[in-house]
């Protein structure tokens, strides 16, 4: 048997400028993620009989690749020719699909590792991760960017520069060390209570990137610069600079789609900003999920967010990136 397990990410600046419909034409994108400790694990084992065998949100037994209903399920395994099916998969995930944590791209990185971990492949980082992007956005053709793939292979807090000929550079954030401890103790995540396929929202940005949209470019030009201004600041050791730049980013993120927000996360946003954060943002494409919050006053921010009916997800950064965890 392999188990294997992926982190999930929150993004920390840049989000929307790895899609390729942004990076190919307009001088590459930067996005800063942070992955963290919530997982999503894959086992692979060999039955005893032949057949396919899926254990998901739904069970699936098959005899042939091409009858699996779960789309990335399906590819990845594709990609293994495998001649005489005989395999089994699970998977489970600390935190449900829909909430804004990179969990798709999460689990392409995890499977893919199990399974070529099941016959004895290495896949690097760099490798995984293309690997990955390339199943769902070139093979499954999703309207989704790349820093899903690559921070749940990489780990860690990690920029990553996405370059026009689809090449991604990927080097750590050199944050001082007290500065890396303030900030994962000063970030919150409190969850909406909507979740969402992050599909439709990156798709109206992708067609309208592709369509060179001037409005839509320029927001995601502003967001790249966003980006950058952050590693400066977060490098620097100014976690409260950061956070005034995540509610200038929230600010601008807001224009880039009518589903960005609703009414209840406006509020609770608005509450949060009164009662101890110093700034915040949806994560991932928006409409639901998770808000994240740099907060000044976390016991004030905490009690506030209870009483709008916001559960918070308590989290630390994850070094290691897809790894195997049992062999």
């Amino acid at each position: 048997m392999i188990i294997t397990r992926s982190p999930l990410r929150i993004s920390l600046g840049g989000g929307g400028t790895d899609l390729p419909s942004y990076y190919r034409e307009h001088g590459g994108g930067f996005l800063i993620a942070a992955a963290i400790d919530k997982y999503v694990y894959v086992t692979v084992l060999r039955p005893f009989k032949e057949g396919i065998y899926l254990k998901y949100s739904q069970l699936e037994t098959v005899t042939n690749v091409d009858e699996i209903n779960h789309r990335i399920i399906r590819e990845a395994l594709r990609l293994q020719n495998l001649k005489t099916p005989q395999i089994e998969l699970t998977t489970l995930a600390d935190i449900p699909a829909g909430t804004g944590l990179g969990s798709s791209g999460s689990f392409t990185t995890a499977l893919l590792k199990a399974l070529y971990a099941h016959r004895r492949q290495l896949l690097l980082p760099q490798q995984l991760a293309e690997l990955a992007a390339h199943v769902e956005i070139d093979i499954l053709g999703e309207p989704i960017g790349k820093q899903d793939q690559y921070i749940a292979a990489y780990g860690g807090i990690t920029c990553f520069n996405f370059n026009p000929d689809d090449t991604v550079d990927a080097y750590p954030l050199n944050i001082p060390i007290d500065a890396l401890f303030e900030l994962e103790e000063r970030l919150t995540l409190f969850f909406t209570g909507f979740t969402r396929s992050a599909g439709e929202l990156l798709k109206d940005q992708n067609d309208k990137s592709q369509k060179n949209d001037s409005e839509m470019i320029q927001n995601l030009h502003y967001v790249k610069e966003l980006g950058l201004r952050s590693k400066k600041v977060l490098e620097e050791g100014d976690i409260f600079a950061f956070g005034l730049l995540m509610h200038e980013h929230w600010l601008n993120k807001k224009k880039r789609s009518g589903g960005m927000s609703n009414q209840k996360i406006d509020l609770a946003y608005e509450k949060a900003m009164k009662n101890g954060a110093i700034g915040g943002k949806l994560v991932g494409a928006g409409g639901g999920g998770f808000l994240m919050f740099l907060a000044e006053d976390k016991t004030r921010l905490r009690k506030c967010m209870r009483e709008e009916g916001l559960e918070e997800l308590r989290f630390r950064f994850d070094f290691d990136g897809a790894k195997v965890v049992l062999s």
